[in-house]
């Protein structure tokens, strides 16, 4: 049985999502990452990964975009999608009052190209709670 989005044909939305953030988890685990959660939502928010890297606990927003006409993934977290990320995290932290004293930063990674095999790019420390 072959995976949704992996043979011919347009895949939907979600199927292209989890392809993505599938090729994303991979590709931090790889770099020395364990992942602790996957796309845990709140009301206003979610939080696609959720790592631990050493003692810092990593909040992973994942964005793909199939080209480059409408910017980067980057370029889409914007100024609320920020505030959204931080308080989903501070839900997460709520929820998991054993991380609470972690250190904690916010990465983003954008993926583009075919959603199965992405290139991927990986912002460390994206943005600061501070700054949303």
């Amino acid at each position: 049985m072959r995976r949704p989005g992996t043979g011919p044909g347009p895949i939907d939305r979600r199927a292209r999502g989890a392809l993505v953030e599938d090729a994303v988890q991979a590709h931090l685990e790889r770099a020395g990452l364990h992942t602790l959660a996957r796309n845990v939502g709140y009301r206003g928010g979610e939080l696609d990964l959720v790592m631990r890297d050493g003692d810092t606990l990593v909040f992973v927003e994942v964005r793909y975009r199939a080209g480059a006409a409408f910017g980067g993934g980057f370029a889409s977290v914007d100024g609320g999608k920020r505030r959204r990320l931080v308080r989903a995290a501070q839900l997460y932290l709520s929820g998991n009052p054993r991380l609470a004293r972690c250190p904690c930063r916010f990465d983003v990674a954008e993926a583009s190209g075919d959603p199965a095999a992405p290139s991927i790019h990986w912002l460390k420390d994206a943005f600061r709670a501070d700054d949303a």
